[in-house]
Formats: structure tokens, sequence, C-alpha cells
């Protein structure tokens, strides 16, 4: 949908909208919003509303403070779920100083810029994210607990998922706002579910991500439950992934389509994928951004440990879905539903126009089973791992310039000082398990 100025003021008014929230993403992929009045909408969408930057932590230095939000006017959207007298409205904004010029650590001119340099080549770039989420109960104050009675497994039905309801009005309020939802289901955990809505260009699919994430947790609170992203809620069972899939088009073609080869795949194709084996792991603070981001990537519990790729079985890092043609895609599978969409877009676009650029080939396609192969078969086969830890994998990002480069000097020196510091937190931190096994022995 294509707005104008005009359209927007119409339809505060006609739809009787009297609050406007106008929202931005910090650098660790949390939103943020400022909500004004129906009266000063004439004067946000004249990017004369300002916020003060330095409260938002990796942003900038109190000396600096003053940023201004300039409103996406296409991503105008009412919340289904609001009074329907004097409704509330939503535009999503990107973020500049007060000179006029773009706000280097805003992750959505992160991801502009890429696009940008996608264009420039000839590509759109469209992606497909599938979302996992557990739903909880919450406790006597309103408070999250990983308690469930539900014990229902992969694509189980009520009522043995308890939580169907819960998210068919999910579905519902999203289609509301413009959604495409292409399948819900419940996923292998119990408590577990995954909504996946349609492919689009890749920053209204950041959008979207990030608007998804809201309408869940808003729609689970109404039933009495709360809707966590975080990946490894629970110690032994299956965590939440957000596998994100592929595709670059030129002139309305998918170009990583090619029937005449055996895996379908064209030459970009290939490339995309080298470039994108070739960063992974030095992206991987970002596509898994959390201490227990790592707790869900170890092997036993289907999620992506290995870097490799294949087009017949779901254990490697990248896979190729089986519907060719038109529908070609390179579906990476480490990232988690904690990350910054615009971040991992961009870093993901970025590794694959580099392969495409440089011509880089992936090795040879891991076809069976890798989870089940001796670790002395994984490196006959060369096949490496992604960093253990949060630590690991922020070592291996603040040392390759290509990643920064992409992120930009602000953003990647703020980012890499915050996981840092977090995994100091979390390394100091006594934990039950440590408790439990040598306070009654030592």
């Amino acid at each position: 949908m294509k707005y104008t100025k005009e359209d927007v003021m119409r339809l505060v008014q006609e739809e009787d909208v009297e609050f406007i929230r106008l929202q931005f993403t910090d650098i660790f992929g949390t939103m943020k919003n400022v909500a004004i009045t129906a009266s000063q909408l004439e004067k946000a969408l004249n990017n004369k509303c300002m916020f003060d930057g330095s409260c938002i932590e990796g942003f900038v230095r109190i000396e600096e403070s003053d940023m201004y939000l300039y409103p996406d006017l296409d991503t105008f959207v009412i919340f289904p779920w609001r009074p329907q007298q004097g409704k509330v409205a939503r535009l999503i904004c990107d973020i500049y100083r007060p000179d006029g010029t773009v706000f280097e650590g805003d992750p959505r001119h992160v991801l502009k810029k890429v696009l940008a340099e996608a264009e420039e080549m000839g590509y759109q770039f469209d992606v497909g994210p599938e979302c996992e989420f557990f739903l909880y109960h919450t406790d006597d104050n309103g408070q999250p607990t990983t308690i469930t009675h539900e014990k229902a497994g992969y694509f189980d039905l009520g009522p043995v998922d308890l939580g169907e309801n819960a998210r068919r009005d999910m579905v519902l309020t999203l289609e509301n706002m413009g959604f495409e939802i292409e399948e819900s289901h419940h996923e292998v955990a119990p408590a577990q579910h995954e909504i996946d809505f349609r492919y689009d260009d890749a920053l209204k699919a950041a959008d979207n991500i990030m608007t998804f994430k809201l309408t869940v947790k808003t729609i689970a609170k109404r039933h009495g439950l709360h809707a966590t992203f975080m990946p490894k809620p629970k110690a032994g069972i299956n965590g939440s992934g957000m596998h994100i899939n592929m595709s670059l088009s030129k002139e309305g073609k998918n170009i990583f389509n090619d029937e005449s080869d055996s895996n379908g795949l064209s030459p970009e194709a290939y490339y995309f994928i080298g470039g994108l084996m070739k960063h992974v792991s030095h992206m991987t603070a970002i596509t898994n951004p959390l201490v227990n981001s790592y707790k869900r990537l170890v092997p036993g519990f289907e999620a992506p440990v290995y870097i490799a790729w294949s087009s017949r079985n779901r254990s490697p890092l990248i896979r190729i879905p089986g519907q060719k043609g038109e529908n070609t895609r390179v579906e990476l599978r480490c990232p988690d539903p904690s990350s910054n969409p615009y971040l991992v877009l961009a870093l993901c676009l970025a590794a694959g126009l580099d392969g495409i650029k440089n011509k880089i080939m992936p090795p040879a396609p891991v076809d069976k089973n890798i989870f089940r192969m001796t670790e002395e078969e994984r490196e006959n086969a060369g096949i490496l791992t992604l960093p253990d830890n949060l630590l690991e994998a922020v070592v291996q990002m603040e040392h390759d310039e290509f990643i920064c480069g992409v992120l930009g000097e602000h953003i990647s020196k703020n980012y890499c000082k915050a996981k840092k510091a977090e995994w100091r937190q979390y390394s100091t931190n006594v934990t039950a398990w440590e408790l439990e096994q040598y306070l009654y022995r030592i």
C-alpha cells in the first residue's frame, strides 16, 4: 500500500484515530515508540517529531541526544486490538540527526543501504521468515512463567493443542493488519507454535517481523498467556528459530532458478550460498544475539550447528526447499527470533552479494544427516561449526572487517561492547545448576 501525507491524514480522521505510535527499533531489535495524538500528526508527517536518543541503549551520548523520527507513510496501520472509539495507529520511522542526515545507528538504515546496493546490481531481495514462539502461563501477578499444561507435538490439533484458540486469534488479527498468513501450526515442543506469513521485499519483511512479534505478544496476553521469542526457555526440548527464506529477482524473474541444473540452482544461487557460508560464523552474534541463543544451537534438537548446505535434508545450516522454479529459495536456519531482523537481513544480503560479486562457490552439498556423522567424518568433509557461545561469536564478529563494514562503526562497536558486558554478567552469575552440582559435595 502506497500512502501520501494526505492519505494518512484522511484515514486518521475517517477512522477516528486518536493516538499514533511512532515506532522504531534499537540496535538490539527491541521496538520503541513515541506516542502522539492526532492533533500532532501533521507535525510528525513533516518530520518534526523529536526524541532523546541518549535514553536508548547503544544510540548516542547525551551531548548529541536530539534525534528526529521520519515516518514511513507506507507502514501506517490501525491496531485492531485497541478501542474502536479513539483508535490507535502506528507508523514505523527512520531516524535522522538534527542536520537532516541519516543516523548511522538506525538498523533500518543499515538494511536500506544494502538493499540500495542490490538495486544497483538490478536485484530485488525477497524474504519469507518462519517465526517460532512459546505460549506459557502467567502467575498471579501477571508475570511470565515457563509453565504449560500442554503436551502437544508437531502439527497436533485441539483439544491436545491448548494454544489453538490463541493462535487462531493471532492469525485473524494479523490478517486484519494486512498480513497474508500462509499457515500456522503447533511446533515440536510442548507450547511451541509457528505462524508463517507470505514473503515480501526485505524491508517490508523486517517491518512485518517486528509487527508480528508485537501482535503475538498482545493477543497472547488477551488470552491470559505470555508469548516469548526466547530461543531456549526450557532445557531438553527444541528451541525456537526464525528460519529465513531468501531469493533474488531481476526484472521480475527469480534468478536462483535454473531447471537445467541437477539441484535446480543457477550460478548466482550457488555464489549466494557460498557468500553465506563464508561469512555466517562472523555474523552469528547478530543472527543469534543472546547468551541463551547458544543453548538452542546444540546437536540433537534439530537446530543447525554445522556450516554446510543441502537440498535433500534439514540437518545442515543452509537448506534448499523442495519447491523450485519461481519458488526457488535459500533457507538459512540458524537465526532465532530474538535477533534484530533489519540487521539479520542486511548481513544475509550483503554476504550473498559478496558471493555473487566474487563468484564464491560453496563446497559440495552434504546430503546425509550431519547429526549422525562422527566427528572424524565431519572433519574429513571439511564441515565447520558455528560459534559455541556468545563471547566466541562476538569476538569473531568484531575482528571481521566485512561484517563490521556492513553494520557501520557505530553499531558494530556499541553492539560488541554491550554483548561482551552481557557475557561478563552471565559468566559471574551463580546458577542453579552450579549449586546443584557443587554445593553438597565441595
